[in-house]
């Protein structure tokens, strides 16, 4: 299926690694031009020159979404170098995994910095790009623990559940203008921040022996999924081909999510 991205201005933050640099890459390959930004001034450069490779611009910059004002600063810089913004996909965002008894405040507040007020602040500055362009797609990565409560993520339940009314209610306020605003959740999906939680919760198992019985437990398709599973459909978003489709929420988690 031709998506029709060439020429498409698309910022991912979290590009340069994991579900971010897969979504980076099928945006790339569909014929955007891209910028991607993570703390990691050196990860995130090596990620830009591996997506050059599709033959499109590509902005690289170290950026911190916890910070308003680099948050401004990035993209800003990623308008000047694309030409404008046509697509955002808030896709920042790291796990505290834990229950209400074990998360402290300190824990609560930087989860609620990564994900929730990094969509906020992104999306603040990316929309009169947008609007100069008659129109764009904001495409939040969201998670199905948003819906479906789990005490182990406790915070993440809270946050992403938070991340999910303010899709919705931006897709409302931003319906006339032209500006598409979707979700999508994912349930376990191999990224590097699993690793972090195998160790939080299983050291003493290998990897593969905690992925399975993650799966085992909560996954209908009883596995992980790749991140390139979910960035087919990110892409299908930012496209034409979804021009009716706003304030969706929709899962790319092999079942997972017990909830009608």
């Amino acid at each position: 299926m031709d998506l029709h991205l060439d020429g498409r201005k698309a910022i991912v933050t979290g590009g340069s690694k994991g579900l971010g640099r897969a979504i980076a890459g099928e945006l790339a390959r569909e014929g955007a031009d891209v910028a991607i930004c993570s703390r990691d001034q050196e990860e995130v450069s090596q990620a830009g020159k591996e997506l050059e490779t599709h033959g499109r611009v590509v902005f690289a910059r170290a950026a911190d979404v916890t910070d308003p004002d680099q948050v401004k600063q990035f993209v800003a810089d990623s308008a000047s170098a694309l030409g404008g913004i046509d697509i955002l996909v808030n896709n920042a965002g790291r796990a505290h995994p834990g229950t209400f008894a074990t998360l402290t405040d300190e824990d609560w507040k930087e989860d609620l910095d990564v994900k929730l007020f990094s969509m906020i602040r992104c999306s603040r500055e990316v929309l009169p790009h947008m609007k100069d362009r008659g129109g764009g797609r904001i495409i939040n990565i969201n998670a199905v623990q948003g819906k479906s409560p789990d005490p182990r993520f406790f915070a993440t339940t809270t946050d992403r559940a938070a991340c999910l009314a303010f899709t919705k209610t931006l897709s409302i306020e931003l319906a006339p203008e032209g500006v598409l605003v979707n979700s999508v959740n994912i349930g376990f999906v191999v990224t590097p921040q699993w690793a972090n939680i195998h160790q939080h919760r299983a050291p003493e198992l290998s990897e593969d022996e905690f992925f399975t019985r993650m799966a085992e437990d909560d996954v209908p398709l009883g596995r992980f999924g790749n991140p390139d599973e979910v960035s087919g459909m990110v892409a299908f978003l930012a496209s034409d081909r979804a021009s009716y489709i706003t304030g969706a929420s929709i899962d790319i988690a092999g079942g997972m999510g017990r909830y009608i």
